[in-house]
């Protein structure tokens, strides 16, 4: 026998949407976290929805939210720094955005892309055609989230190769529907009780050149780049995994789950030259790293490597559900019925996409590489401040900064990184982790320098309370 629960209700029937008060230029904290009407929610979720899902040990209740900043259910404000997982790009509620989907969803929700024709799709193809990080002409298949990205281009790299392997990464995340799982591996929760995985995927160590996983001698003088290429090439090609039948390397430029770590100079430009000499594909994972966060369009565009197949989610369209595979047209040949989604391609989420992408060009990836250096700059002065910052790494918006013990042993110290992101919490700062021992700074592109100030000085007086 269940009970039943009394949520409660808005606070406001007429709200629009927006804070009920000006902006404030800091977070703003009047009871105790959850507060009483949070409470309330947490047990009825508790109650009624899964438990699978892995929320932080500090209980946000989301009311409200507008730019930079998010109310709780109890009236707390909140700088918000984390976007949703990186998916606020515009900011919350941006409202360019919710006029488009407003506009929008006056004139047409729904009309299944996989069976009737609409503008939205190839207006939003088109779009992405001049912009990713794939030889173009390219192609678009739609999809509702970053996994189902990843699905279709696992889906298209064996139709395009006629071959089944797969190499990937350890620490990596691309998603937990069971295809994206069996190249997921960042956390052992993420598989424990799905048994083997689905497809025959390899992984080998991430270049991460602050922990370089790699022997002197794989590395050469090339560093942990030289590395993880010899380590394919020498290794795994030489034994378990014959270049012949790798149908796509998996990559993400900037490991995401695995605790905001960017890929070294020459590895992603090594993948795609060995990707070329054996007819292997190279997928690179932007579901995290897209769409302005680094501060530019794409990771990859860092680096001048071109893909064979593009993934993206998250901030394409600003909090609403979309997910989208691009590849070289003359790979996404597939007949119809191979591969399609009901609600992938949805107008409404699509006319935020438009939209979003829009604002980006307009300035907001500018302002995710000027303000997130900025950014950046505050927190490797805190790094120098204190010894328990091992590491401060990243571009544009999103930047990990790593607890160790010391840096001298560089042994990790995520219980201290636990204790900072809920101090931050308590200041009213919304940080999240991300790997083992990392706090993800992942804020809505739209972050000023006035934000981040006072985001520094949380921050700072978090990690002070909590060492």
């Amino acid at each position: 026998m269940t009970m039943t629960i009394a949520l409660p209700q808005n606070a406001e029937a007429t709200n629009t949407g927006a804070p009920k008060t000006k902006s404030p230029r800091r977070p703003q904290i009047s009871t105790a976290l959850p507060g009483p009407k949070g409470r309330i929610i947490i047990e009825a979720d508790a109650q009624f929805v899964t438990p699978s899902y892995p929320r932080p040990s500090f209980k946000l209740v989301a009311e409200r939210a507008q730019g930079v900043w998010v109310e709780d259910v109890d009236g707390n404000i909140f700088l918000d720094c984390n976007a949703g997982v990186a998916v606020c790009s515009t900011g919350h509620c941006h409202p360019e955005v919710v006029r488009a989907i407003q506009e929008q969803a006056e004139q047409l929700i729904h009309m299944c892309g996989t069976d009737y024709y609409y503008r939205h799709m190839p207006q939003l193809a088109q779009k992405l055609d001049e912009i990713v990080p794939v030889q173009r002409p390219t192609r678009t298949h739609f999809a509702n989230s970053g996994t189902e990205a990843i699905e279709t281009a696992l889906k298209l790299a064996m139709h395009a190769t006629g071959r089944e392997k797969f190499i990937a990464f350890f620490n990596s995340f691309h998603g937990r529907t069971l295809g994206s799982l069996s190249l997921t591996s960042s956390k052992a929760a993420q598989r424990v009780g799905f048994k083997r995985q689905v497809l025959d995927v390899i992984h080998l160590p991430y270049p991460n050149e602050y922990r370089n996983p790699f022997s002197a001698e794989d590395c050469g003088d090339g560093g942990a780049a030289q590395g993880a290429l010899n380590w394919i090439e020498n290794r795994l090609f030489k034994t378990t995994t014959p270049p012949e039948e790798v149908a796509a390397i998996v990559v993400e430029p900037v490991q995401g789950e695995g605790g905001y770590v960017p890929a070294p100079k020459g590895f992603l430009n090594g993948l795609r030259r060995i990707c070329d000499e054996h007819g292997i594909m190279l997928i690179l994972d932007e579901v995290q790293s897209g769409m302005g966060r680094t501060g530019k369009m794409f990771a990859s565009d860092h680096y001048g490597v071109k893909a064979d197949i593009v993934c993206i989610a998250k901030g394409i369209a600003s909090g609403l559900p979309l997910g989208v595979c691009v590849a070289r047209a003359d790979l996404m040949d597939w007949k119809p019925g191979a591969h399609a989604s009901t609600f992938g391609g949805n107008p409404v989420c699509i006319a935020s996409a438009l939209k979003t992408i829009e604002l980006l060009e307009r300035d907001l990836v500018a302002n995710s590489a000027d303000v997130g250096a900025y950014l950046k700059a505050g927190l490797e002065k805190l790094m120098a401040k204190y010894d328990s910052i091992g590491d401060v790494r990243g571009m544009g918006m999103m930047i990990g900064v790593e607890f160790v013990q010391d840096r001298v042993t560089k042994k990790a110290n995520p219980d201290l990184r636990d204790r900072v992101e809920i101090a931050c919490f308590e200041r009213g700062l919304i940080l999240l982790g991300a790997g083992f021992n990392t706090i993800r700074w992942s804020p809505p592109l739209i972050l000023t320098r006035e934000n981040a100030d006072v985001a520094l000085e949380i921050f700072d007086a978090a990690i002070n309370a909590s060492v």
